[in-house]
């Protein structure tokens, strides 16, 4: 019979890795712009105004308000005239007509676009 206190010896293995870095070829990128001329569109809005002014030459009790009649605004002007009693008199309107106005353009501009050339260097 075998003695109680054998002992058994048990072997372990261990494995353990490297890494080596290795250049497998090289590459050389350069990059070039060119400027391209282009034409380009656009649509300019705004707003034209006109003034023109009409004699009234009329007597009013008050000063008359500001009024907007479609797309005219009318100011009225006003003096004080010294009769033997102080009346208004309306000596003009001055209106104020808006005119949308549309302008389509073209204008030049310069564009700049920009390529890479990627070439592999052989060792």
């Amino acid at each position: 019979m075998a003695d109680e206190n054998t002992k058994i010896q048990l072997v372990e293995e261990s494995v353990s890795i490297a890494k080596e870095r290795v250049v497998t070829g090289r590459v050389r990128i350069s990059t070039s712009s060119n400027s391209v001329e282009e034409l380009t569109h656009a649509t300019l809005a705004g707003v034209r105004v006109e003034v023109t002014r009409e004699p009234v030459d009329r007597e009013v009790d008050a000063i008359p308000q500001l009024r907007v009649e479609g797309d005219t605004t009318i100011i009225p002007i006003v003096k004080e005239i010294v009769v033997v009693e102080k009346r208004l008199l309306l000596v003009e309107e001055i209106r104020i007509r808006q005119i949308a106005t549309s302008e389509d353009v073209t204008i030049p501009v310069t564009l700049r676009k920009q390529t890479a050339t990627v070439e592999r260097i052989e060792e």
